[in-house]
């Protein structure tokens, strides 16, 4: 869904883009590196995150000066200069007090807003924090890397986005570098790389005032670097996430959590839901059995509704085991969701493991008469293969179903696997990145009912 631009201009004249949704407690997001707001649907999981992390909030985003679709032709680049651009938006949008969200390099920018600007700042959230960004890479790196941007800011993006997200997923990589690149010029990038060279927010801790809540994953270059921030704000709460991945990959529902449970005004506002269905974001599964319709015919009815049975039981218990929700079953196949989208590619693993051990437990036999057909013998005869798809997205949910372009879209991608496969949409490969399971591209399709391609991966399950 495309955002709505506002431009409002500082007290040194720069016009800034920004742009205001929903209703509830303000929530200011500090932008990301030099990525622009307007530009954020190039990476859907960061898209989904925020859009999850606005619900029930007021939620302000912004470029700042030299960026996306504020004024690009500018020369002061500085600190002081940076947050006179969220003066003017603060000032544009009416707010008194409000909430401010710092992610990775934002932090250190949101950190001396909260300091110099301590009676418009009611609670301070940081996400990989850092208040001296030269104690991760020296001075000489720094540099050269500047360099590197003015004279490639192609590869530059891409090398940058590597560092950040390559372990967790070269796809998402690659389209973050994109987010980048098309965000700024690489001369503008390069100046913005060297301000962080001299930047030190240290003395400015122990001025912030308000609730400070600094969050870090357990496996994140910079947790020491959070312990020493939260160790100087007098008020502030170290939060660990024992999951893997940053803060829109992997399991980011836990940040989701964690701030949310920081945040108690939007309880007040009666607009927070209960734990149980924060995550607007769901994984969708589809299951299918390939021959249904011939396996039927050739069996005749009982017998075919038998092993129907079976391969019910068999669903219905590794659903059951992963913490998915059975939505609907379709005679042949079923649909079901998931909050996490590591169960929920766990359960599609699980249950073709599950109907191969039944398959090859008992080798098929030779066809046997009607009359002697039982449980045991419809086990030997007839093999079960069934292809799994899945998506993720927003479905709209009514009455227990789901429906909407996320339920279409995994429908369709469970239609385009094989018997014994399991195909999933590139958001749920970005989203699950770095949780060790195996990928293989399978190339775009153009499913019915979508005007662009989609690039779908078959997961490995076999051992």
């Amino acid at each position: 869904m495309e955002r709505e631009v506002r431009y409002c201009t500082t007290e040194d004249g720069v016009r800034i883009a920004h742009c205001v949704e929903g209703a509830g407690p303000p929530l200011l997001v500090v932008p990301w590196n030099f990525a622009s707001f307007s530009l954020m649907h190039l990476v859907p999981e960061m898209d989904a995150f925020v859009r999850e992390l606005g619900r029930g909030r007021t939620l302000i985003q912004w470029d700042v000066r030299g960026v996306g679709l504020s004024q690009r032709n500018v020369g002061d680049l500085s600190l002081p200069a940076l947050l006179l651009d969220v003066d003017a938006v603060v000032k544009a949008v009416g707010l008194k007090k409000f909430a401010l969200l710092g992610m990775m390099n934002g932090s250190p920018f949101a950190i001396a807003y909260a300091a110099n600007r301590w009676r418009r700042v009611d609670r301070l959230i940081l996400f990989s924090a850092v208040a001296r960004p030269v104690d991760d890479v020296s001075r000489a790196q720094t540099e050269a890397f500047a360099q590197f941007a003015r004279v490639n800011w192609e590869l530059a993006a891409r090398a940058m986005t590597d560092a950040q997200l390559r372990r967790h997923s070269d796809e998402v990589g690659l389209r973050t570098a994109q987010w980048f690149q098309q965000s700024v010029t690489g001369e503008t990038a390069a100046r913005f790389i060297e301000s962080a060279i001299d930047l030190d927010v240290t003395p400015l801790l122990p001025r912030v005032k308000c609730p400070t809540l600094i969050i870090h994953r357990r496996d994140d270059s910079r947790y020491a670097d959070g312990q020493q921030v939260a160790a100087n704000i007098q008020n502030a709460r170290f939060v660990t996430i024992e999951e893997e991945g940053n803060i829109f990959l992997g399991d980011w529902p836990p940040v989701l959590d964690t701030i949310n449970d920081f945040l108690p005004a939007i309880e007040d506002a009666g607009a927070r839901r209960p734990p149980a269905e924060r995550a607007t974001v769901r994984t969708v599964l589809f299951t299918d059995i390939v021959g249904h319709t011939a396996m039927m015919s050739r069996l005749g009815d009982d017998r075919g509704r038998e092993v129907l049975r079976e391969h019910e039981t068999i669903t219905r218990n590794v659903l059951k085991e992963h913490g998915g929700t059975e939505v609907k079953t379709m005679g042949d196949g079923f649909m079901a969701s998931f909050g996490s989208v590591t169960k929920a590619v766990e359960c599609a693993i699980a249950l073709q493991r599950a109907f191969d051990e039944r398959n090859t437990s008992r080798p098929a036999r030779p066809e046997v008469s009607k009359e002697r057909a039982d449980y045991g013998r419809l086990e030997s005869v007839e093999p079960l293969r069934v292809r799994v798809g899945l998506n993720a997205g927003e479905p709209i949910e009514e009455d227990g179903d789901l429906f909407g372009a996320t339920v279409i879209l995994a429908s369709r991608i469970a239609a385009k696997a094989d018997g014994g496969e399991i195909l999933v949409a590139d958001t749920v490969r970005g989203l699950c990145s770095g949780k060790g399971f195996l990928f293989a591209d399978r190339g775009e399709f153009v499913a019915k009912g979508f005007e662009e391609p989609v690039r779908v991966y078959e997961v490995h399950w076999r051992e």
